[in-house]
């Protein structure tokens, strides 16, 4: 009974199923790039983002004081570790309960907290849940203290620090200016180019199309990286290299397989009819794709569209090799990966502030075009 019409087939169920399963994948990663892009790098490295409500266990180190009394033949030195500089530098807001300390980095909790602690030649040491410790040494311990290691609870810690950073960078708007500029002309150039293609493989008869049609789909599969120091090479035969026409032309380039591809699928699977009767009362092939086929192709142009934004606005390899490395010429993803994570990029806080920044403006223009990406990506898939 489910073939016949007007009957609700009974894999309903897995459909929506299937649909809420992509959702949450697409959905949990962004959650916690947006979770982790408001906690600190410390917290991000000893728990997930699914545990930021909760309290962190960070190891941090610091100096007992140097002022210490004579009790009898023994000195005596007593305080709180949390009033040391440096370990107040690991929690700015204050720490929680000690779990354990010791006096090694390599073994930073050695003992638990509120044990007495025997390091050798006659010196203690107790360091108690709330921080506060006892040294003893039978000798002054002179201007320097103990060096203490703890493992101590953080509460959780949400701050604005990692915007304010990313945001307030030098020359960020440049790059922000920067990545507008590359996107945009590297976006119309290749769908204006392609669409004149598109419909002369889809509606125009002429020798070798089909085998031109071929190398369109074989260059599809070819990768990039091949053609980046060829490309490099004869840009700086013709005198556009690194600059921001050169990084058009690449991105052009590279991008014009597959929108070739896709409008051409798009346009054969336009209405004959229409075509034919155009061509009938004297129409151009240049006025059947200005008047009829370009405005009747628009899903598909806007569906090529958003995958070259959001392929252009993400890209950092093309903007190294094709754009010149001061300043002034960086792009976002250059500028973030170069200037703000360093050469190490173990900044996790910094890099989810970024990252997070950074996909704003594409998730703006994929919700406001995705009706066209469905139709577009639909296209010619049913004659």
């Amino acid at each position: 009974m489910d073939n016949i019409a007007g009957t609700k087939s009974s894999l309903t169920w897995a459909t929506h199923l299937s649909v809420v399963i992509l959702v949450l994948l697409w959905l949990i990663p962004t959650i916690g790039l947006f979770v982790s892009s408001f906690r600190d790098r410390d917290q991000i490295s000893a728990s997930g983002w699914w545990e930021a409500p909760f309290p962190v266990e960070l190891t941090a180190r610091g100096r007992t004081s140097s002022e210490a009394t004579q009790d009898g033949e023994i000195f005596v030195v007593t305080g709180n570790i949390y009033e040391d500089p440096e370990a107040q530098s690991f929690f700015p807001d204050g720490g929680g309960d000690v779990v354990a300390f010791g006096t090694r980095g390599a073994a930073p909790a050695e003992f638990a907290a509120g044990t007495e602690a025997d390091l050798g030649d006659g010196e203690t040491l107790r360091v108690d849940r709330d921080g506060s410790y006892r040294y003893t040494s039978p000798e002054d311990p002179g201007d320097r203290g103990q060096r203490v290691y703890f493992a101590a609870q953080s509460p959780p810690s949400f701050t604005l620090d990692n915007y304010e950073q990313v945001l307030t960078a030098d020359n960020m708007t440049q790059a922000f200016v920067n990545t507008l500029t590359v996107t945009i002309p590297a976006t119309i150039i290749p769908v204006l180019i392609a669409a004149f293609a598109a419909y002369a493989l889809a509606w125009m008869d002429f020798p070798g199309r089909g085998l031109l049609i071929a190398m369109v789909v074989g260059l599809l599969v070819v990768p990039l990286q091949l053609a980046l120091v060829p490309m490099l090479n004869l840009h700086n035969r013709i005198g556009i290299g690194q600059s921001f026409m050169g990084i058009w032309f690449a991105h052009t380039a590279f991008g014009m397989p597959l929108a070739v591809y896709l409008l051409r699928n798009y346009m054969v699977g336009l209405p004959r009819d229409i075509i034919e009767s155009a061509k009938v009362d004297g129409a151009t092939d240049f006025e059947l794709f200005v008047r009829i086929v370009l405005p009747l192709s628009l899903p598909a142009l806007a569906a090529f569209s958003i995958f070259q934004f959001l392929w252009t606005w993400n890209d950092l390899l093309i903007a190294k090799v094709f754009l010149p490395s001061d300043d002034a010429s960086k792009v976002m993803t250059v500028k973030i990966a170069d200037d703000l994570l360093g050469s190490r990029g173990g900044d996790w806080g910094i890099l989810a502030t970024a990252a997070f920044v950074s996909i704003a403006v594409p998730l703006v223009v994929f919700f406001s075009m995705q009706r066209f990406l469905v139709r577009g990506l639909l296209a010619g898939s049913v004659k």
